[in-house]
């Protein structure tokens, strides 16, 4: 057997990354990078709980129906450490009480895009396209 120390690691939660959105988010000359970080499965699990529904017949719950939509706002949410979109001067300035929908008032389509893809890479759910580039290469 090998050793579980190496399984022994502290949690994800910890792991963050600084990544520019865009260049329109600045303080004075310098552009102002959003922070995002790792979640746990079971933080994920959180998430994807919150995003479905049961179905129901007569009663009776014949299933599930999961929002997809509203899955990648809660994991938008809970990737971004910075901004806080919970802020309430945020969410005053976006003229909304909902902090899941500032960063869709925030940021145009390509950033939103961006910053989505950013956090899959980071969590693991989708290949790093430079990787994916440099073995395509070799």
């Amino acid at each position: 057997m090998g050793n579980l120390k190496a399984f022994m690691l502290p949690p994800v939660e910890e792991e963050q990354k600084e990544i520019i959105i865009s260049d329109r988010f600045k303080e004075g000359d310098k552009v102002i990078p959003f922070k995002i970080r790792v979640i746990s499965q079971e933080t994920n699990e959180g998430l994807r709980k919150k995003a479905s529904r049961p179905i129901r017949r007569n009663n009776t719950v014949v299933g599930m129906d999961f929002d997809t939509d509203l899955y990648g706002k809660l994991l938008l949410q809970a990737c971004v450490v910075y901004p806080n979109f919970k802020d309430a001067e945020l969410c005053d300035f976006y003229k909304t009480k909902d902090p899941l929908e500032v960063p869709g008032r925030m940021l145009r389509a390509g950033e939103y895009n961006k910053l989505i893809k950013e956090i899959n890479i980071l969590n693991g759910f989708a290949d790093d396209p430079n990787v994916l580039e440099d073995e395509a290469k070799n």
